[in-house]
């Protein structure tokens, strides 16, 4: 059965570069895809070195079964590097739009409730052109998300020139929704809708895809936290 998996670790320099120059290959047994993006801090100025931490490495995956991602974590040399880090095993429920990396996921495999923790993950290629617009809409919405009550923990990572991506973990499906539909009770609650229609009225990206995931079990520890996944879920 697919799984996928989400990974935040501290490695050196001469890894996180690696990484992104050379990203994992399907040759790696049991992986479908894979991304390795350097992270980024939300909110932060867009020239600043906190825009592009090489050494705070992100990788999202999709496994065909659980037993590929635990030898990829014991036997490859990245693997190992981001076994000492922190990572979230996740149950795909619903996509929205698609990526040509990604084929074959359903638009939505199963149900859940809105009380039960969930995880987001948007991965796009970004049309260089857009960049500035995508800067001036996409800024508003990292702070939303980055202070939003219902949010544990949110994260962005960039591999160059043009992929970027989001990660977020929710305490309730409602939460996320009500943040998606400008219903949060937080100051300026429509940033996230005001940025869809944006991208709506002159698409930012080449590809865009949004998934949806129930967790399923939380590993190791992110700048010394652990517990992150809300404890319904574990």
């Amino acid at each position: 059965m697919t799984l996928h998996s989400f990974h935040l670790a501290e490695v050196p320099r001469r890894v996180g570069v690696r990484a992104l120059v050379r990203p994992l290959a399907t040759a790696t047994p049991g992986l479908d895809h894979a991304e390795c993006l350097s992270l980024m801090r939300l909110g932060a100025p867009t020239v600043s070195p906190d825009r592009l931490q090489v050494g705070r490495l992100a990788v999202f995956a999709q496994w065909r079964d659980e037993a590929a991602l635990e030898r990829f974590l014991a036997r490859d040399p990245l693997g190992r590097e981001l076994a000492g880090g922190w990572h979230v095993r996740l149950e795909f429920l619903r996509r929205w739009s698609t990526i040509a990396a990604l084929p074959g996921l359903p638009v939505r495999a199963g149900t859940w409730r809105q009380d039960e923790p969930v995880v987001a993950v948007t991965l796009a290629r970004m049309r260089l052109g857009e960049v500035p617009r995508f800067l001036r809409s996409g800024k508003p919405v990292e702070r939303l998300v980055r202070d939003h009550p219902g949010v544990t923990l949110a994260a962005a990572a960039l591999r160059p020139p043009h992929t970027i991506s989001t990660f977020s973990v929710w305490r309730t499906v409602q939460e996320m929704e009500d943040m998606v539909h400008g219903r949060s009770p937080v100051t300026d609650p429509a940033r996230h809708a005001n940025a869809m229609a944006e991208r709506d009225r002159r698409d930012f990206h080449h590809e865009f895809a949004t998934f949806r995931f129930r967790p399923v079990s939380e590993h190791g520890a992110w700048q010394g936290r652990s517990g992150i996944v809300p404890s319904a879920a574990r």
